[in-house]
């Protein structure tokens, strides 16, 4: 049986490696009733511990925190070790992207929080905001969101896991520091108004190459990578 962890490495490299991970239906849409979770399954969320397992440090927008309830982010005791086997630390830090340091201290992100937090902010955020974010959390004033993944990258490590959502994926895309996307397929038909994996107010080719596809029962795993400069 194939271990994910292994088929789910990070490609060696010097700058940091950003890597997205999202989910949609058949038709396009990235959530559910509001929400990703409701369009993936086991399968879906294997692959998830397996790409966090790989990860110095999770990013997600602060919408992204507080619609899908993340809390204290961990991997299993089993993955703790296979990262520590490998010279990692035993868990990934999570980092929030919130400009204006909008969430709040008391947030389950940072109470329930296994490893110390870790807040992107912008440099015009509130000082007020920022300092008590700053008891719960290492806040980073960023310039822009190249700035950003760089200090993330100089902090923590140069393997930066992005779960979302489609607005920080867009904007990521915009800044051109997407290097690979493992997209979940997932085997339904939504409709309605839901938003795309990605939306940003302005258009933003870029190809990436397939790397791989993975098939479980009706749903399908795609990694796409950067192509060589």
């Amino acid at each position: 049986m194939t271990d994910l962890r292994e088929a789910y490495q990070v490609p060696a490299g010097d700058g940091p490696h950003v890597r997205m991970n999202m989910v949609m239906s058949l038709d396009g849409a990235a959530t559910v009733g509001g929400r990703s979770g409701g369009l993936g399954d086991d399968a879906d969320v294997a692959t998830m511990q397996a790409l966090r397992a790989n990860a110095d440090v999770v990013l997600v927008g602060v919408g992204t925190v507080a619609v899908e309830g993340y809390g204290g982010m961990r991997v299993s005791d089993d993955d703790a070790a296979w990262r520590r086997s490998r010279g990692l630390s035993a868990q990934p830090r999570i980092a929030v992207l919130s400009g204006g340091a909008s969430i709040a201290p008391e947030h389950p992100v940072f109470a329930q929080a296994i490893t110390r937090p870790i807040v992107l902010v912008s440099s015009e955020a509130d000082p007020q905001r920022v300092a008590g974010l700053a008891e719960v959390a290492d806040v980073i004033g960023t310039a822009d969101l190249v700035d950003a993944v760089q200090q993330l990258a100089k902090a923590v490590g140069r393997r930066i896991l992005c779960e979302g959502g489609p607005t920080v994926f867009g904007a990521l895309i915009e800044a051109d520091l997407v290097d690979e996307l493992c997209l979940t397929l997932s085997p339904k038909l939504i409709a309605g108004s839901a938003p795309r994996v990605a939306h940003g107010p302005n258009e933003s080719v870029r190809a990436l190459a397939l790397a791989d596809v993975r098939r479980v029962g009706d749903e399908l795993f795609l990694r796409y990578i950067r192509p060589a400069r």
